[in-house]
């Protein structure tokens, strides 16, 4: 894990951590830490970033320090990497299964799973997972395999050029058949899991289109502006058009037993190499039987 520049003759960069802030993006917290660790060197030396720089000089940033990730249990499971490089990886999330650990899912969630990845190819750093899934919610999932990686995803949603985009199936036929959902979301009081459409709460966009109707319910894709908690399933269900299967926000269903959404597009900016990277995951066969009936 490493980044690498070399100094143009007509870059105008004073000293070495105008190109870390600037060029780099890092933050002034982890800038800290690296200059600790003696991680950013100035053509092979560790340096201070307050060090000048001259035309051709090389400047490296190494990110393969190790981590303490002792708090997550590691479990076997099969993960199904849909793409992987050095700095990063896409899973495939099926329904039922946490992205974190907790009190219900302390050692088989997601986190558990990449921490048993991570031991067996020897990384040790910590679990950061980027767009968090609820339990029964399936579809694309990333983690991020060092903090560079988590600031620059963070980054990039607050710009809006992290792109997310679900496929759900909700209860009846819209009579909008595309819109934009602009509403606050809050906690709702008295739940420390249930959301609410308050207007004291925070900003959350859902845009909206329906793609296929049946005799009593809709195919619908979302893609957010925003990435509150439960935001589609609040949306969807304060419309009146909550998603099958939510027991939560809605009703359950004779015909799928978790509420009907599937992470199916994300797209983003590699981080490193700058290209533009998208991919999409097919829904599963629960919800794909919904699309046939």
């Amino acid at each position: 894990m490493e980044l690498k520049y070399i100094i143009k003759q007509d870059d105008n960069y004073i000293n070495v951590d105008e190109i870390l802030s600037s060029y780099f993006s890092i933050s002034a917290r982890l800038r800290s830490k690296l200059i600790k660790l003696q991680k950013i060197m100035l053509n092979g030396n560790p340096v201070d970033t307050r060090q000048s720089v001259n035309p051709f000089d090389i400047i490296t940033v190494c990110l393969d320090y190790d981590e303490d990730n002792s708090n997550i249990i590691p479990f076997k499971m099969k993960l199904d990497i849909l793409y992987e490089d050095e700095w990063f990886l896409i899973i495939n999330k099926p329904a039922g299964i946490a992205i974190h650990p907790s009190l219900l899912h302390y050692s088989n969630s997601l986190s558990n799973g990449i921490k048993y990845y991570f031991d067996s190819i020897n990384l040790k750093k910590k679990i950061r997972p980027i767009n968090r899934l609820d339990t029964n919610t399936s579809g694309l999932c990333v983690f991020a395999k060092c903090e560079y990686i988590q600031e620059c995803f963070i980054k990039q949603m607050l710009k809006k050029s992290f792109k997310k985009e679900y496929l759900c199936f909700v209860e009846g036929i819209l009579n909008k058949k595309f819109g934009t959902i602009n509403l606050p979301i809050a906690r709702k009081p008295g739940s420390i899991i249930e959301r609410c459409v308050d207007e004291n709460g925070q900003m959350a966009i859902t845009n909206y289109k329906v793609i296929d109707e049946f005799k009593d319910y809709s195919l619908v894709k979302c893609s957010l502006e925003t990435g509150k908690t439960h935001q589609i399933r609040v949306h969807m269900s304060y419309i009146g058009h909550p998603l099958l299967g939510d027991t939560l926000y809605g009703n359950s269903s004779r015909l799928i037993n978790r509420q009907a959404l599937h992470s199916y597009m994300i797209q983003f900016i590699h981080p490193v190499s700058k290209k533009i990277m998208k991919f999409i995951c097919k829904i599963p066969e629960d919800m794909n039987i919904l699309s046939l009936l």
